[in-house]
C-alpha cells in the first residue's frame, strides 16, 4: 500500500506540474499580458509605451524562465531604470540591497499581487476557499445521504412502483441546470410577492417577509443553515440524482447477485440481506462519484454562488478570468488541480480498502 501511495503521489505531482505549466502558459499570452498593461496603465497606450510596460516587469522573458520565477526554482527578475531606480519581482522599489530576496515564488509561499483585489493572492484564495468550504459542506451534508438513501431504496426491488418513482426524481434533478432550480426556489420560497411566503403571511405562520433568504451574502458572516438553505438545496438537487443512479444501479447488480440468491433461498430475512450482505458492497461504485463530487463542487458552485450573491471560490475564478489577473487566475487554477488530484488519490486508496477483491503487491 505505502509503494502504491507514493506512486501515486509521483504521478499526481507530475500532472500538478503539467497542468499548471498549460495553465501558465495560457494565460501568459501576450493578448492577455497586453490587455493586462492596458488595465494597469492606459488604454490608449502605444506598443511602444506596452512593451516598456511589459518589459520592465519580466513579461517578456521565455515562457519556461517566468514559470520558474513564478515557482520559485529561478531568481526573480530585476530592472533598473536610466534614472537609478530599481524594483524587481521579490522587492518593491526603495528596498536596500542587502533585504532584496532573490527567489519569492509558490516555493516560497508568495503568490504573487493580485491587481484586482490589491491584496496578497495567497489571503485573497484562503479567505474565499473558506468560505466555498462552509459552503460544499452543508452540500455534502444534504446531498451524499439523500442520495445514498434514494439510490439504495431504489435499487433494492427493481422494477417496482418505487424504483421507477425514485429513479424518475432522479434524472429530473440531474437533467435541471442549477440556475433553474435556483430562480424557481428563489421564486417559490423566497419571494414576498409570490410563491408561499406571502400566502403563510396571511394565515400568521410567518412572521418574517418570506420564508428564507433570496441571498446568501449573510451566510459569509453567519454560517447557519438557515442562511444557506436555497443555494445549498440548489447544489444538493443537481448533484443528487447523478450519485442515486450510480448507487441505484450498484444496489440492483448486488441485488442480484448470486450470494444474495442463496441467502434469500435460505430464508434470510430481506432487510438483513441488504444491510448486512448487499449495502456494502453496493456503496463501492458511488464511493468514487462522491469523492469526485468534490472538484466539481469547488469550481461547479460558479453559478450558484453569482446568483445568490455569495462571494466564494466560484466567485474568485469569475473575477479573476474577468478582469484578466493573472496571479490571482493562477492561484485558483493551481488550488482546483490539487484539489481534483488529492480527491482522485483518496478515491483510489479507498476504493483498495472498500473492495476486498482487489490487491495489491
Amino acid at each position: 500500500m505505502g509503494l502504491f501511495i507514493l506512486r501515486r503521489l509521483g504521478v499526481m505531482l507530475l500532472t500538478a506540474l503539467c497542468l499548471t505549466f498549460i495553465v501558465f502558459w495560457l494565460t501568459n499570452l501576450y493578448p492577455n499580458l497586453e490587455k493586462l498593461a492596458k488595465t494597469q496603465g492606459n488604454f490608449r497606450m502605444s506598443d511602444e509605451a506596452v512593451a516598456s510596460y511589459l518589459g520592465d516587469r519580466g513579461y517578456l522573458q521565455p515562457t519556461y524562465d517566468k514559470f520558474g520565477e513564478w515557482l520559485g526554482v529561478m531568481p526573480g527578475w530585476v530592472t533598473e531604470k536610466e534614472d537609478g531606480k530599481v524594483f524587481g519581482r521579490c522587492f518593491p522599489e526603495g528596498t536596500p540591497e542587502a533585504e532584496r530576496p532573490t527567489r519569492c515564488g509558490i516555493l516560497q509561499g508568495d503568490w504573487g499581487f493580485s491587481t484586482v483585489f490589491k491584496d496578497d493572492v495567497g489571503a485573497t484564495v484562503l479567505t474565499r476557499l473558506a468560505l466555498t468550504g462552509k459552503l460544499m459542506l452543508w452540500v455534502l451534508i444534504l446531498m451524499v445521504p439523500t442520495a445514498l438513501l434514494v439510490g439504495v431504496l431504489a435499487g433494492m426491488r427493481e422494477g417496482s412502483k418505487l424504483d421507477r418513482s425514485l429513479s424518475t426524481f432522479s434524472i429530473a434533478t440531474t437533467a435541471t441546470p442549477e440556475y433553474v432550480s435556483g430562480v424557481i426556489f428563489i421564486a417559490v420560497l423566497a419571494s414576498s410577492k409570490f410563491g408561499i411566503s406571502p400566502w403563510l403571511s396571511e394565515i400568521g405562520l410567518l412572521e418574517s417577509k418570506t420564508l428564507f433568504l433570496g441571498s446568501a451574502t449573510s451566510a459569509m458572516d453567519s454560517a447557519n443553515f438557515w442562511n444557506f438553505f436555497l443555494p445549498v438545496l440548489t447544489i444538493s438537487l443537481y448533484g443528487m440524482g447523478y450519485i442515486a443512479r450510480m448507487t441505484r444501479a450498484s444496489m440492483t447488480e448486488v441485488m442480484t447477485a448470486q450470494y444474495i440468491r442463496t441467502a434469500r433461498l435460505k430464508g434470510v430475512k430481506f432487510s438483513d440481506i441488504v444491510l448486512k450482505h448487499a449495502l456494502r458492497n453496493a456503496l463501492i461504485a458511488p464511493f468514487t462519484v462522491i469523492m469526485l463530487q468534490i472538484p466539481w463542487l469547488l469550481n461547479g458552485v460558479v453559478i450558484v454562488e453569482t446568483l445568490f450573491n455569495y462571494k466564494g471560490f466560484g466567485w474568485l475564478l469569475v473575477q479573476a478570468a474577468s478582469n484578466n489577473d493573472i496571479e490571482l487566475l493562477l492561484a485558483v487554477s493551481v488550488v482546483s488541480v490539487v484539489v481534483v488530484l488529492v480527491t482522485q488519490l483518496i478515491s483510489d486508496i479507498g476504493y483498495v480498502y472498500l473492495n476486498p477483491r482487489i490487491r495489491i503487491s
